[in-house]
């Protein structure tokens, strides 16, 4: 069984006993959430459920197993001939989340 997830205006593909990164959910470590926004279900048996946009009734219950941070980006600007110069780094943080179970 599997599930595709919305999350952080992402979609995510998660498998139960999958750790997925996803963007930032403020959550303590060891807490359990429900993601209740399922684009689709697929079912051992071949069936796949679509939503319109989202599949009602369904959820994917996970564990935060913690958060980890992504690699530094650096974005620098410059103009030619005028002296500008500038830099500035971005680095996004994520949360790895251990999926338990996804019901429909």
């Amino acid at each position: 069984m599997f599930a595709i997830i919305q999350s952080g205006g992402r979609q995510v593909k998660v498998t139960p006993g999958e750790i997925v990164t996803v963007d930032r959910v403020h959550v303590e470590q060891g807490q359990e959430v429900t993601v209740e926004q399922v684009l689709l279900v697929g079912t051992d048996g071949g069936e796949v459920l679509v939503g319109a946009p989202f599949v009602t009734g369904a959820r994917v219950i996970g564990t935060i197993a913690g958060e980890s941070r992504g690699p530094k980006i650096r974005v620098f600007k410059k103009k030619r001939r005028k002296g500008m110069r500038r830099t500035k780094g971005h680095r996004a943080t994520y949360t790895r989340i251990q999926v338990k179970d996804i019901l429909v």
